[in-house]
This record gives structure tokens, C-alpha cells and sequence, in this order.
């Protein structure tokens, strides 16, 4: 990829695509279109989109996403939002002879009781967890699109499945927000009431480290999915008992179990990822601290 290529984020907006822009910086073709300006659901829109600009390279960051309640609670929303997007993008990259196209996944796509740490092989291996099945199942399928028009076609598209992120710009509304930026708004409020009983154990990665890992895959030989975290992690509680050191909150934690634990733990093998030559370089405490900081400024 050349500084002067025709780059394409999708969702630049969000937690990862603003990231991946950061993270571009001193590239002169940074292509972006707001909801407003394009909606990626319309498949008319994104084709036209597509011709006019000459895209030459994707990151696919754009998507419906949200944490345990969100996920129950509009499963449709996000079934179809997801694989409308994917579909549109994806079909359109390989119709307008796009380079490379990094797809954005999950790790929520691979069985909620596969062994641990979590292969890219593990995919379609057992059932999913049922509080973001409709998720998954949108990721699942943009991963096997991406697959399937390598396999037809012979493009170059690849899908990165990213640990639990966290970062600069995360979302905090308790309503939609995933559970460390949740526990961060909780614990700097000064009310602390967290869901389930916090043995589930969680893998995290600062989204600046995930953008370095798209740009640098970009360039790479890769297999059609790549895990993406940092190989470490703790428990709920543990983390919970690690933002508030940070914040420096003294009062008590209140566990409420009659909510869902989700996944009993999610913890991803990054060693094809280790074998091309990228690992983090941000770690957590630190990571923490950051976004902390960034949120006590706004708020």
C-alpha cells in the first residue's frame, strides 16, 4: 500500500475505523462518507459509491455493534445491518477490482465452549453463545464471503478477528456499550452494580494496537482469518477490581447474578499472528489509565 493510494474506511466514525484513521495518518487518499452521506445497507448506493472513487485498498470496520444487552435485545437489527453491510461492501470491492480488503470480525464468532486459547480453526466448531448469536452469525457470514470470492474469484480479501477491544472514542452508554467502558462510567460514577458473577475471564486489546495490526496485515501474505489480541486475560472481577485502583474508587461492588455471564471465557491463539511479526505494545493498566483519562475530560 502506497502513501498516495485510494483508501477506503468503512466506519470511520467508530471505536476502529477512527482508529484506523489515526493510525493512516501521512497516507493522501483516505476516502470516508458518513451514515448520512452513504448508507451501506443500500446495495445501489454502495455500487455507485464504488465506481466512482476507484478504491484501490478496504478496512471494513463499519457494523452495528453493542454488548450483552443490546445484543438481546435487538437481534434483528443486528442480523440485518451486519450482513447488509458486509455484503454490500464486499460484493462491490470484488466488482470495482479493490486490491485488498481487511474485513473486521469478532472473536464472538467462534463456539462459546471451544477449547481455550481459541484457534482461527475453531470456527463453525460447536454452538454460540446465544446472547450474540445474531451478531456472530452476520460476522460468520461476511468471514465465509470473504472466503468464498478469494476461492471464486481470486481476489485478496482477508478477515481479522479482534479480541474484546477498548480505546479513545469507546461508546459509554450503559444501554449499548461493552463491559469495560461500561465499568468505567460505573466506577467513576461512584455506583457500582455489575452483572453475573464475574468468574467469566476476558481478553482485551487497545483499539490503537488493532489499527496497527490492520495496517500492517495490509502488506502482508496472511491466511483468510486472522486472530488478533494480545494472548493475556483476566477475570471479570479482576478487572473490575483494576479499574477501580485507577479511578480510585473505595466503595463496594455490587455483583447482580440473575443477569448473564455470557461466554465463560474467550481467549484467542495469536501465534499466526505472532508468525508474521506483529504483537501489542500497549498493555492494559496502561491502556486503562488512557482511556480514563479521556473519558473524565468530556465528561
Amino acid at each position: 500500500m502506497e502513501k498516495t493510494s485510494k483508501i477506503y474506511v468503512a466506519g470511520h466514525r467508530g471505536l476502529v475505523g477512527s482508529a484506523i484513521v489515526r493510525r493512516l495518518k501521512g497516507y493522501e487518499n483516505i476516502i470516508v462518507r458518513t451514515h448520512s452521506e452513504l448508507d451501506l445497507t443500500r446495495q445501489k448506493d454502495v455500487e455507485e459509491f464504488f465506481a466512482k472513487e476507484e478504491i484501490e485498498y478496504v478496512f471494513l470496520a463499519a457494523g452495528k455493534v453493542g454488548g450483552i444487552l443490546a445484543n438481546d435485545t435487538y437481534p434483528a437489527d443486528f442480523i440485518y445491518q451486519n450482513m447488509m453491510i458486509a455484503t454490500n461492501v464486499i460484493n462491490s470491492a470484488y466488482k470495482y477490482k479493490v486490491k485488498k480488503l481487511i474485513n473486521l470480525g469478532s472473536s464472538c464468532i467462534y463456539p462459546r465452549d471451544c477449547s481455550q486459547p481459541i484457534k482461527e480453526e475453531s470456527l463453525l466448531s460447536g454452538y454460540l453463545e446465544k446472547t450474540n448469536e445474531a451478531y456472530a452469525i452476520a460476522k460468520i457470514a461476511a468471514i465465509k464471503l470473504c472466503e468464498f470470492y478469494n476461492k471464486q474469484y481470486g481476489t485478496n480479501f482477508i478477515s481479522v478477528m479482534p479480541t474484546n477491544l477498548y480505546g479513545p472514542g469507546d461508546n459509554f452508554d450503559l444501554e449499548s456499550s461493552h463491559v469495560l467502558p461500561a465499568m468505567i462510567r460505573k466506577f467513576c460514577s461512584g455506583k457500582v452494580k455489575l452483572w453475573g458473577t464475574g468468574s467469566p475471564k476476558r481478553e482485551f486489546l487497545h483499539v490503537d494496537d488493532m489499527a496497527d495490526a490492520c495496517v500492517y496485515l495490509i502488506d502482508k501474505d496472511a491466511s483468510e482469518i486472522v486472530n488478533v489480541g494480545t494472548g493475556e486475560d483476566l477475570s471479570i472481577r479482576e478487572l473490575a477490581s483494576l479499574i477501580g485502583k485507577i479511578v480510585g474508587f473505595e466503595g463496594e461492588v455490587e455483583w447482580d447474578e440473575s443477569k448473564p455471564d455470557g461466554t465463560p471465557r474467550k481467549l484467542l491463539d495469536v501465534s499466526r499472528l505472532r508468525k508474521l511479526g506483529w504483537k501489542h505494545k500497549i498493555e492494559l493498566e496502561e491502556g486503562i489509565r488512557g482511556v480514563v483519562d479521556w473519558y473524565m475530560k468530556r465528561k
